[in-house]
């Protein structure tokens, strides 16, 4: 789909994005409290359960023949657990680490997904972009300050949050476009429900009818999140949008200070500003045609972390038919 250039457009695609990524902000906030009270994977098998009607109206609504038997099976599977273990390690991170230390992990992603490109899709990164991921990871190593902060669990699941959320991406990249939209929804649905399922057993707690409807808003305000993106690039063009994702940090301090005490030091901020840095030079750099014809990073229309391997891009291939 060729990308609206009016500025009026444009402006509107900014504000829809800024908006979607207000409202995933909203809700980390809400996986952040009850993550103090129940294990991630208790959170993550409610989380698709509650997203099963979602999958079931996408269902009725895609007319594209066809089975439900992939193509690429074990593509579709890496997707499928990587889609799983960066949910897992986002939710962990969020319930054992201030909001803004998190999002400086995930921000990581696009200088990942760079790197990743190179072996996968055999894209080439340049010397620009190189030298851009090889800053990005400098701001992470500020951010983290190995030997002279202790490295907890929290830091290992958002590290692993951003690394699989990178692959996930790259595995769509790569497969995408020869699967059945409504395949690359199901399968990651099914194997998440499938992993938490598995290991729901060992850490269960009997949870009150409000947790429940906690975890039934954290759903529905996914689905708006993604909804509001969706409508964000069928409006303006893509290089405007994605770097709204950056505007989550200032949730992440406003609301870190307002309901967790939590107040990032100055080499959180200094390296948090290198990460975003790095990737809004590699969002420029993508977006010049003369770069080459793979933009993995640009084309990343989702966020890590979802509770289902739900993608925007994925959405728009079912309800427009051939948007990208």
């Amino acid at each position: 789909m060729a990308d609206p250039k009016t500025p009026q457009s444009n402006l509107k695609a900014a504000l829809y994005g800024l908006g979607a990524f207000a409202v995933f902000a909203t809700h980390d906030v809400i996986i952040k409290i009850i993550g103090a009270s129940y294990s991630s994977f208790q959170i993550l098998f409610f989380g698709a359960l509650f997203s099963f009607p979602l999958i079931s109206i996408i269902l009725m609504r895609d007319a594209e023949p066809g089975t439900l038997r992939p193509k690429n099976l074990g593509w579709l599977m890496l997707r499928s657990v990587s889609g799983a273990v960066a949910a897992l390690g986002a939710f962990y991170a969020f319930s054992t680490l201030p909001l803004a230390q998190v999002y400086a992990a995930v921000f990581a992603m696009p200088l990942l997904i760079t790197l990743l490109a190179i072996p996968i899709l055999g894209e080439r990164v340049g010397f620009h972009r190189g030298i851009a991921v090889a800053m990005g990871l400098v701001g992470v190593l500020v951010v983290l300050r190995p030997g002279t902060e202790p490295i907890s669990l929290g830091h290992m699941a958002a590290l692993l949050c951003a690394v699989a959320g990178a692959l996930n991406s790259i595995v769509v990249r790569k497969i995408g476009n020869e699967e059945r939209p409504i395949v690359m929804i199901l399968y990651p649905m099914m194997t998440n429900f499938a992993l938490m399922s598995i290991a729901l057993p060992f850490v269960y707690k009997p949870m009150p009818l409000m947790d429940f409807g906690l975890l039934a808003v954290v759903s529905a305000m996914a689905l708006l999140a993604m909804m509001l993106l969706i409508q964000g690039y069928l409006r303006g063009a893509a290089v405007l949008v994605a770097p709204m994702q950056y505007s989550q940090i200032i949730w992440a301090t406003l609301f870190g200070a307002l309901f967790f005490d939590e107040f990032p030091d100055a080499f959180t901020f200094v390296g948090t500003a290198i990460i975003i840095a790095s990737g809004l030079y590699i969002l420029r750099r993508e977006s010049d045609a003369s770069v080459g014809s793979n933009r993995p990073v640009l084309r990343t229309r989702t966020r890590a972390g979802l509770p289902v391997g739900v993608r925007v891009g994925t959405l728009m291939k079912t309800g427009q038919g051939k948007q990208e």
